[in-house]
């Protein structure tokens, strides 16, 4: 029989999973979880078509403009972090429940905002919901899922981001085209993420806790009972046994605070994953998704063209995360996250030159275009779901909430400043230099990656633990 690789040295292999019905419950708490993905995506992705109708209702400057934008990304920081220590405390289940009220909450602020100041208080409220989901919900994935299917379940996840952004700039272009000519035709945009957001709630009641969640509160046979669920029977016992075996040992040396990342091995790990956080976000792939349709009108279309004529972003991001995922079974992570870096530091280069060399009109806007749809397919294709996957991989169990928590608010605070900066970037320095900017960032994210960047693929979490622990010791 084939297996794959213990955590503990000497300790016997566990057997692969094989298909059964319990094949069927973990698919279907793959796609129920995800909808906190799909609402992440959606809520990201709305303001994109909803601002060109918004600054005329508002009445908003370019500072204004990226508030409104970046107030869901600060929020999303605060949530990030907070969101992984309270899923550490009281179960990564419960905390995506509370998380779906928020997601509600928030889109219904935003949908009725009468003034500025409140559509910046609710974008708020709603990022504190999508940094909590974009933590809490790949790290409860990881830890349902077999260490031979991770890698795609997990990565499930940002398919269902890319596909709330696709499903944000259609619904924008419809709206728009149809009813651009109403008055606050965006309140509609803004009030469609609701849906979403009741289904994840609803489907959320009936799905399991993280086995390895109830295995650190010592809750072993509620953990055998979920493991049960979603593995066959043998796996399940052995992996139950593993399981167990690292919650006591995390127990024993006490569980994830602060004071852990005195720890050196823990502490360089923590800033290797800060840094794998940071390297998805300065590429400026938030600019795109955020001001694609401001990008391409700057570029020479109207309004609705450009709405129409940003459909491709989302397009390609869905299929690019659709090879990513085939890709993640295959390829190595490390690799992977490197070419995609190579691919969007290019475009964005390509990008500024052209904006720079060919005059305003539609020729430019569709060549601006096919280098954004070229740069998405890197970013989401490679960068953006190995980002997610390894977060959720390289912590160790004791440390994961407090780790992928600091993670999450380091990338969603440089997801923040691309955000705020950038319509202020374009109107100073021009649109062409701005794009030059990031991609000297792009330089730097890959030398990070090449140097310090580990390689995560082929492990069970808790042999991943082991081997890292003895790298970051050395």
């Amino acid at each position: 029989m084939s297996h794959v690789q213990s955590g503990a040295p000497g300790a016997p292999p566990i057997p692969l999973d094989i298909a059964g019905p319990h094949t069927r419950r973990l698919k279907l708490i793959t796609v129920i979880a995800t909808f906190g993905g799909l609402l992440f995506g959606y809520d990201t992705g709305v303001i994109n078509g909803a601002l060109p109708y918004m600054k005329d209702d508002l009445g908003l400057s370019s500072f204004t403009e990226g508030l409104v934008t970046s107030s869901l990304l600060l929020g999303a920081a605060f949530g990030a972090v907070s969101g992984g220590r309270l899923s550490d405390a009281r179960g990564r289940r419960r905390n995506i429940l509370m998380l779906a009220v928020v997601f509600l909450v928030g889109a219904l602020g935003c949908a009725l905002a009468p003034t500025t100041q409140i559509m910046v208080a609710a974008r708020f409220v709603l990022g504190l919901a999508v940094g909590g989901a974009s933590v809490t919900v790949p790290v409860y994935l990881a830890e349902v899922s077999p260490a031979e299917r991770r890698g795609r379940l997990v990565t499930q996840n940002e398919l269902m981001i890319v596909t709330g952004q696709l499903l944000a700039f259609t619904t924008n272009a419809v709206i728009g085209n149809a009813f651009g000519e109403a008055g606050h035709v965006w309140r509609y945009m803004l009030a469609i993420a609701s849906l979403p957001a009741v289904v994840l709630w609803f489907g959320m009641l009936v799905m399991p806790e993280s086995p390895r969640w109830l295995a650190s509160k010592e809750r072993f046979s509620e953990a055998l009972e979920v493991l049960r669920q979603v593995r066959g029977a043998e796996r399940a016992e052995a992996e139950l046994d593993e399981v167990k075996r690292l919650a006591l040992e995390d127990k024993a040396a006490r569980s994830g605070r602060w004071s852990d990342l005195a720890t050196p091995w823990i502490r360089r790990l923590v800033l290797v994953g800060l840094g794998i956080a940071v390297v998805q976000q300065i590429t400026g792939v938030n600019s795109i998704m955020y001001y694609g349709t401001s990008i391409l009108t700057e570029a020479g279309l109207d309004t609705d063209s450009a709405l129409t004529a940003n459909i491709a972003n989302g397009v390609i991001s869905v299929l690019a995360t659709f090879v990513g995922i085939y890709l993640l079974g295959k390829v190595d992570r490390r690799p992977m996250l490197l070419a995609g870096q190579i691919g969007t530091t290019t475009s964005l280069f390509l990008i500024g030159v052209i904006s720079l060399a060919m005059p305003e009109g539609p020729g430019r806007a569709y060549v601006v275009l096919a280098m954004t749809v070229t740069f998405l397919a890197f970013q989401q294709g490679a960068i953006s779901p190995v980002t997610w996957l390894m977060l959720a991989e390289i912590f160790p169990l004791k440390l994961r909430g407090l780790g992928l928590g600091l993670a999450g608010l380091t990338l969603w605070v440089t997801n923040f400043l691309v955000g705020l900066t950038f319509p202020v970037l374009v109107e100073k320095i021009t649109i062409s230099t701005t794009f030059f900017l990031f991609g000297a960032l792009g330089i730097a994210a890959i030398l990070f990656v090449a140097r310090h960047v580990p390689e995560t693929r082929g492990r069970s979490l808790e042999a991943l633990e082991t081997e890292l622990r003895a790298r970051y010791s050395r």
